[in-house]
């Protein structure tokens, strides 16, 4: 594919992601949705995870997977949610089983967003009582919303079907079961401090975004990658919080909704690209949805006296998972030309 080819393609995806964010999260807003930033961030990976459109099989089974989680999780919390030590082992096997995929590069979007929901539901069922009962309604509004969009997102702006055959099939490898282990003890140790909070909408920040992170990190690997994830991951709090002061001015649907399609045209078209930091952007765009998409909830909670508490919480998230990931994720395995002890030797956790 040449790179004119390349370019008009990234626009191509970069726009159906502003499009189905912004018109969803505004509709998510219109409707009184609790949590209006689930439907948008659905749309976002599902647009994101391939220049063409889901294929209604698959698309119908992620959703159903989506769903069957949540209303696993809803039951693991309403039977386990009293005894800690019993729930938190069993969420850190879902986290770990999810983490195993995800090292193996299976699963795509659909891992994220199982963690995603594994993450939620329990915050929802143990701080807030009365939003558990409500729990299956907000998942199944934001699949099939996110599923919605990201077809209508294909039929305004369609993809070339030459595109199909040049697009890279998703790689997989040999499940790293140690780099899972840490990555489930990593976000599972967030999600168990959160479940103390008494704020469920600042609570969430952290944990999503750690989930996120460990999608995007490789600390090992570059430290000035790392530096370039914290800068754009901060940047995406921060365009929220910008955001929601310019929506302060002029509180309308309609400039919701531009100031959600100009965010989206801006991280969003970028993590459409086929680049190595393409992760990073749409880190950032999630970021920028769930603070925005908090900050204009219906929830309990002052949204413009939280949001610097909130962006707070993403710096927090952020070192967090440097940190951990810098102590428990095991060092690159080194070729040399020493023999077998340098690869045996390369990395422990």
């Amino acid at each position: 594919m040449s790179v004119e080819d390349l370019i008009s393609e990234q626009k191509r995806k970069g726009l159906r992601v502003a499009l189905a964010a912004s018109v969803l999260f505004v509709a998510s807003v219109a409707s009184g949705a609790l949590v209006p930033f689930l439907g948008p961030l659905f749309a976002a990976q599902f647009l994101l995870s391939s220049s063409q459109p889901m294929p209604l099989g698959k698309t119908i089974g992620m959703a159903v997977v989506i769903l069957a989680v949540g209303v696993f999780m809803m039951v693991l919390t309403s039977w386990f949610g009293d005894r800690p030590a019993t729930f938190l082992l069993l969420l850190g096997l879902i986290y770990f089983s999810c983490f195993v995929a995800q090292t193996a590069g299976k699963g795509g979007a659909a891992v994220f967003l199982v963690l995603v929901v594994a993450v939620i539901a329990p915050l929802l069922g143990i701080l807030n009582k009365e939003l558990a009962a409500s729990t299956l309604s907000i998942l199944v509004g934001g699949v099939l919303g996110g599923a919605v969009m990201m077809w209508l997102a294909y039929v305004v702006i369609p993809e070339p079907p030459s595109i199909a055959e040049t697009a890279p099939q998703p790689t997989t490898a040999a499940p790293d079961y140690l780099r899972a282990l840490a990555n489930a003890a990593i976000l599972l140790t967030a999600v168990a401090i959160c479940l103390t909070s008494d704020n469920l909408t600042s609570a969430a920040v952290i944990p999503i975004t750690v989930a996120s992170l460990l999608g995007q990190l490789d600390v090992a690997a570059s430290g000035r990658t790392a530096f370039g994830i914290v800068v754009v991951n901060l940047f995406g709090g921060v365009v929220a919080s910008i955001a929601y002061g310019v929506l302060m001015i002029r509180p309308s649907l309609f400039w919701m909704f531009v100031i959600v399609l100009v965010v989206s045209l801006l991280l969003g078209g970028r993590a459409a690209a086929r680049s190595a930091d393409a992760k990073v952007h749409a880190g950032a765009l999630t970021t920028f949805l769930i603070l925005f998409g908090l900050g204009v909830s219906p929830l309990p909670g002052s949204a413009a006296e939280s949001f610097s508490t909130r962006i707070l919480f993403v710096a927090m998230a952020i070192g967090y998972t440097l940190l951990t990931t810098a102590l428990l994720w095991r060092r690159p395995r080194q070729v040399a030309t020493g023999g077998a002890d340098s690869a045996t030797n390369g990395g422990v956790l």
